[in-house]
Order: C-alpha cells, then sequence, then structure tokens
C-alpha cells in the first residue's frame, strides 16, 4: 500500500519507547514528561468525537506518545530556539552512508539498457502487465501486537460496516466515516487505477477474485483489515504501456545485478552473530530510549571481515523505525531477527566500501545537511503551532506550552494537521527528563471514552467492543 513520508530527514516514524509505569501519585494521569502531564480528562476530550479511533490500548497509547513527542519538542524550541544542543549528526551520518552506497552501486553495477522492440513484444505477452484495476478500501488498522480481543473487535466493526453496505448505505460515505486509510478516505477509499504488484499479495488477490461492483469479503494483510469493493478494470494496448513497461523491465534487470552483487559483498564479509544477539536485539527493540554505558553501547553483537556491528549502532537504527517495526522483531523468531541484524551488516560494510572507492562526504557537506535538519525541525515546530505561542492573559510559558501541544495533538487527530513524527530525536529531546505512560490511567480513559460515546450515542466501535466482551464473559462462564 502506499505510504506518506512526513518533514523529510528528521520525520522519522513515531515510536512507543517511553516507560510504562503506574504509580498510586500518577492517579487521573495518562503520561507524564517532566512536569507536564497528560490527564485521562485530555485524552478523553481528543478522542470521544473521533469514531475512527478505536478506544483500545494501543491507539490511546500512541496518543499519548505522540503527546510526550510534542510536549518534548515544544520545551525544547523555547529554552534554545536555535536547537543547537541537538546532536543532528548521528541521524544526518545514517543518510549520508545511504547516499554513498547508492552512488557505488551506480558506479558497479551495470545492464544493457537496451530492449529491442520484438523481446519487449515477448515479455508483454508473458507478462500481461496491461491489466489495470481500480478499487475502493475501507481499512481498520491494528499493530502486529495488538491483542485478540483488539482483532477481534476491528472484525466485527468492519463486518457491521460491510453489512450496512449490503443493506444499501454508501460504500463511499462510510469509507469517510471510518477507513482508517486517511489518504484514500477523503475520496470514498478510491484508490485510483493500479496494476499487478502494486499492491500486497493478498489485497491483489482478493482484487482479482472480484467482478466490477463486487464487494470483498474481510481481507486481512500486514497493514489490518480491508473491505475491498472492485470499481473497474481495463486492459491498455501495447503502445500506451510501452515506455513505463520498458522501464519496469529495466528496473527488474538493474535489480537482479545489484542483487548479485550485494550477494557477493555478503560473502566476502563472513558475518556471524555472537552469543546473546538475538536476546539484546529484542530488548532494544522493546526499550530503544534506553541508555546505554560506553561499555554496554560498544559490545558486538555481529562480526564480519574488517569490523563488527555494535549495540550502540542497532540502537540508533531502532530508534529510527516505527513502533509497528520494533513488535515484529520483539515478536520474530531467530530466524528473521538474524535477517534484521544481517541487513544493518551489510549496510554497514557497503558503506565502508563506498567510503574506500572514493565516495566519501565532505565535512562541509555533513554540516550542511545538520543545519538543514535544524531547520526542518523547528518547521515542524512551527507547523504544529510550537513555535509561536499565543500566550492568554495570566498563562505562563508551561502553560502555554502544555495547552498547544494538546491542541497540535488534537488537530492530527481530526486530519486538520498532517502528522509529524520524531522518531530518533525524540530520544535526544527526552535526555534529562522522565517520560511514562501509566498502565491505570489508560484503562481510564479507555472507560471515560466509552461512557462519554455511549451517552452521546452507540458507534459501531462500541458495539464491536461490547460484543467482545461479551463474548469473552460467555466463553468465560462455559468453561
Amino acid at each position: 500500500m502506499k505510504m506518506r513520508w512526513t518533514l523529510g530527514m528528521v520525520a522519522l516514524l513515531m515510536s512507543g519507547a517511553v516507560a510504562c509505569s503506574d504509580a498510586g501519585s500518577n492517579d487521573g494521569l495518562v503520561a507524564r514528561v517532566g512536569d507536564y502531564q497528560l490527564t485521562v480528562a485530555d485524552v478523553a476530550e481528543l478522542m470521544v468525537n473521533e469514531e475512527r479511533l478505536p478506544a483500545q490500548v494501543t491507539v490511546i497509547r500512541q496518543v499519548a506518545d505522540l503527546w510526550i513527542q510534542y510536549t518534548l519538542l515544544g520545551a525544547a524550541v523555547w529554552q534554545d530556539t536555535s536547537l543547537s544542543s541537538i546532536e543532528f549528526e548521528a541521524l544526518v551520518r545514517q543518510q549520508l552512508d545511504q547516499l554513498m552506497i547508492f552512488e557505488l552501486r551506480d558506479s558497479v553495477v551495470q545492464i544493457d539498457t537496451v530492449i529491442a522492440d520484438d523481446e519487449l513484444q515477448e515479455l508483454y505477452a508473458a507478462e500481461d502487465p496491461a491489466l489495470e484495476m481500480r478499487a475502493r478500501h475501507i481499512l481498520m488498522q491494528y499493530p502486529p501486537s495488538a491483542s485478540d480481543a483488539e482483532r477481534g473487535g476491528a472484525r466485527i466493526q468492519l463486518q457491521r460496516i460491510r453489512d450496512r453496505i449490503v443493506a444499501g448505505e454508501s460504500f463511499e460515505s462510510l469509507a469517510e466515516q471510518f477507513s482508517q486509510d486517511r489518504g484514500s478516505a477523503a475520496f470514498g477509499g478510491d484508490l485510483g487505477f493500479f496494476g499487478r504488484g502494486d499492491m500486497t499479495a493478498p489485497f491483489e488477490q482478493a482484487v482479482l477474485a472480484l467482478e466490477p461492483g463486487e464487494l470483498s469479503g474481510l481481507v486481512e494483510t500486514q497493514y489490518g483489515l480491508h473491505l475491498i469493493r472492485l470499481e473497474q478494470r481495463r486492459i491498455q494496448n501495447f503502445d500506451e504501456i510501452a515506455p513505463g513497461f520498458r522501464e519496469r523491465v529495466l528496473t527488474e534487470r538493474f535489480l537482479r545485478a545489484e542483487s548479485t552483487y550485494i550477494a557477493d559483498v555478503e560473502t566476502r564479509a563472513q558475518a556471524k552473530p555472537l552469543a546473546g544477539a538475538f536476546e539484546v536485539l529484542r530488548e532494544l527493540a522493546r526499550n530503544p530510549g534506553t541508555r546505554l554505558s560506553r561499555r554496554a553501547g560498544a559490545r558486538a553483537l555481529f562480526e564480519y571481515v574488517g569490523g563488527d556491528l555494535t549495540v550502540r549502532e542497532v540502537q540508533l537504527v531502532l530508534q529510527s523505525q516505527n513502533a509497528e517495526f520494533r513488535d515484529e522483531v520483539v515478536a520474530g523468531d531467530e530466524e528473521r531477527l538474524d535477517g534484521y541484524l544481517r541487513g544493518m551488516v551489510q549496510r554497514k560494510v557497503l558503506a565502508a566500501e563506498a567510503n574506500a572507492a572514493g565516495f566519501g562526504v565532505s565535512v562541509e557537506r555533513v554540516d550542511s545537511m545538520i543545519a538543514d535538519a535544524r531547520v526542518q525541525l523547528r518547521g515542524a515546530a512551527q507547523v504544529l503551532g510550537l513555535l509561536s505561542l499565543d500566550r492568554a492573559p495570566g498563562e505562563d510559558l508551561d502553560q502555554a506550552i502544555a495547552r498547544s501541544v494538546l491542541e497540535a495533538v488534537g488537530k492530527v487527530l481530526t486530519g486538520a494537521t498532517e502528522m509529524v513524527r520524531l522518531g530518533g530525536i525524540q530520544y535526544q529531546l527526552a535526555e534529562g527528563s522522565s517520560a511514562a505512560v501509566f498502565d491505570r490511567g489508560v484503562g481510564e480513559a479507555i472507560l471515560r471514552i466509552g461512557q462519554l460515546r455511549m451517552n452521546r450515542s452507540p458507534s459501531l466501535l462500541e458495539e464491536a467492543a461490547d460484543t467482545v466482551s461479551l463474548s469473552a464473559d460467555t466463553a468465560s462462564s462455559g468453561r
């Protein structure tokens, strides 16, 4: 599926790496960072009218984590408007390594770019790339770590939406109201035209099985559950698709050549994991913000010819990834974890080869990218309304920051402002501040939101949650 990014080099995906706690002195709080507090009432007010956001543990935690990030950012820009205390170099270095790898790849991976017309015709006849499909979908998301109850709630909610469509309600209207794919929800779930290979395999298979106008059952992919309606199929003639098809064939040739080169690099590296590597990787994924001593950070997890991969290097990579990826790491078996670490080793080896081949970057370029990163982070604060506080009479700075952060989170939840995610920057902003999300407060927020929504009018979500709860109670009593 197509995903959107925000904020360039410092807009990495949202992290969920704050501590979880449950202390009596934090009654009525969902989260705290330093002296700033997110109350149960705050969360209820933010979410009560956002029906597409289910009142579930994972969602409340994501809201709390976003509030923590924006609070840290708001406090940071008012303590130091130049953001000079933030060390961007480690994050910039990751990007520079990737740029060097691209330059190395372009210099060593060579392919024949000439494809005769008759050869292209043969490939066209064999692959049938001209088929395009247009579909709408409604998405109910849940992370890999979602509980059975959360998955069941999403399934029941989507099934009830399907029943409403079958009964005659508008797919487009329900997609706008309930789909959690905001990019397509605004257009009634319309994904536009796409070809073979553009979507995940389960999604594509479901679409291929439909006739125009037909509604699918519930389709599960890595993104969650989908309800799909096929709108249209069309087949383009060869002349229409030839230019794009030629580019695709060349891209596939290039990728095969690139894979051959990388396989040779891996063979020469002779990388191997060291004892305890997978356990450390899982722990870092659970707690990516863990403060490491110099000795702990320098511990090697993988060895290869000419070097090693350290705990600190792995931590920096995990901090730049989203919470869903880290959940997959925590739940992954040793084969998958070995693959993750080998991928990091591969990147490090390729960066070293690129540097040795003369593709290193100058100090001036590094400094320029760091300056750009600071500008972008200030831009994020500006977009969120945290840079120019409109202080009310009698309101001190901390109160103004707290109010502005709540307003920023609220605008993100309603879709009025695009989400800005801080990723690895969050961990530097958090140094010297204690941040926590409280289990008890999360539970209280779920109850409060449910009560408020119920008093207004039952929604599909509350009905689904009630059904899951009732089913669990019935199963329990029947044992």
